[in-house]
């Protein structure tokens, strides 16, 4: 066989990260003319997406093997097995060992089951996978936990990931020098519930441990970045890391979902309002440029105009910028798909305010950015992104990779633009 094996991914930065050592992993055990989908089990359409790129996929590659992984996999391997397109279905933990790999690099259909997907929630540990690079210069990503042991009555994950499991401080330590010494000038840190990190450690350390410990032993790593975070898990050492190093990104994406204390005891989330904008005012109190994003969901199950409300008011007590919205679907297998739900006309209509409000959020952080001067990340030779995040574009080309120094002029399509 020949051909170098092609991945798509869908999902999170997990996925991404998950996507490069499965790329690596297959090319050191010889798969070829094979075509891998890394799947997202998030909401009810993003397993439509995952089914939809599936027939695209093989349309566009009618005679290579088509290999299905990732969570929608793991939750619901029947539905991909069903499909005429699909080969090979293996789970999340399949997908990150070696010896399945090297299974599938012979005659693998003849050889291997159909179907490898066990039981996520006997995995105990967490496979540490160094790898070099992302295909570009600017950003890598690197797996610090995986797994939940929440159990949010309207989230699929855990039973596609598992329980929660930690890379050791060591592993991730090692990790990032190697990738500072491939030449990237950012990392960002990610998992499934970040600060659950290190509770199933000896001493049972903390997130903010971890960044500290990343920012002593890679002093020559400019920028660090963290991914999602539970607000209500955030510790000592991490406030105290936003308050004095500068090399910590002032970004933070907060899995808030709602805005309202009943909705989100009926979600069984850990805080309350009050809680999410405490920790908002108090993370900008230490660092006055700290932005946030936020995760959202509308329409939740018995969500009336009135809890809606307080999910649009929380855009504003929260000073969040970069809103991820989600129209409420319900998943098969969880509670809250039981509960009474709110009528699609409107959840769409709540979906689409919640995104004005969004909208709004982002051109006043945008207009506030005007005349100032930012540190910006290059992931292309025409746009990078600054320390909070937000998108610059350039007139001239940039080097890649590469962090500028750039006077903002104006903004224009969602983007700041350099001063030529």
């Amino acid at each position: 066989m020949t051909g170098v094996p092609k991945f798509t991914t869908l999902g999170c930065r997990l996925n991404a990260y998950e996507t490069e050592a499965m790329k690596r992993m297959a090319e050191e055990a010889g798969v070829s003319d094979a075509v891998v989908i890394n799947t997202c089990a998030v909401t009810a359409e993003a397993v439509r997406k995952a089914r939809q790129e599936i027939r695209r996929l093989r349309r566009e590659n009618p005679d290579a093997k088509l290999i299905v992984t990732g969570c929608a996999a793991q939750t619901e391997p029947e539905t991909f097995a069903a499909m005429a397109e699909v080969d090979t279905v293996i789970g999340n933990t399949e997908k990150m060992s070696p010896e399945t790999w090297a299974g599938m690099a012979a005659d693998f259909i003849g050889d291997t089951e159909r179907v490898q997907v066990n039981d996520i929630m006997s995995v105990t540990e967490t496979a540490n996978h160094l790898i070099d690079g992302f295909g570009s210069r600017s950003r890598a990503y690197v797996q610090v936990q995986n797994g939940c042991d929440h159990r949010c009555t309207f989230c699929i994950i855990p039973y596609g990931r598992g329980n929660s499991r930690s890379v050791p401080a060591g592993v991730v330590v090692d990790q990032i020098k190697r990738l500072v010494d491939q030449g990237y000038n950012e990392v960002v840190l990610t998992g499934v519930d970040l600060t659950s990190w290190g509770a199933d450690l000896p001493a049972e350390p903390k997130l903010g441990d971890l960044v500290m410990r990343i920012l002593k032993l890679v002093p020559d790593l400019p920028r660090l970045r963290i991914s999602s975070i539970d607000s209500i898990e955030v510790d000592e050492n991490l406030m105290q890391a936003i308050a004095t190093e500068p090399r910590l990104m002032p970004h933070l994406h907060l899995s808030l979902q709602h805005g309202d204390d009943l909705i989100l005891k009926r979600m069984k989330r850990r805080h309350l309002r009050d809680d999410a904008i405490r920790f908002s005012e108090e993370a900008r109190k230490l660092r006055p440029e700290m932005t946030f994003g936020a995760d959202i969901i509308a329409g939740f199950p018995t969500e009336t105009e009135a809890h809606f409300e307080n999910s649009l008011k929380l855009v504003e007590d929260c000073a969040l910028t970069w809103l991820h919205v989600f129209p409420y679907s319900p998943r098969q297998g969880t509670p809250a798909a039981r509960m009474p739900q709110v009528n699609g006309k409107a959840i769409k209509d709540r979906a689409r305010r919640l995104r004005e409000a969004g909208d709004l959020a982002v051109e006043r952080h945008l207009s506030a950015q005007v005349g100032r001067t930012h540190q910006v990340l290059l992931e292309a030779a025409d746009m990078g992104r600054t320390e909070q995040f937000t998108e610059v574009s350039f007139a001239t080309p940039q080097p890649v990779g590469q962090i500028v120094e750039v006077a903002i002029s104006g903004h224009k399509g969602g983007q700041l633009l350099a001063a030529s």
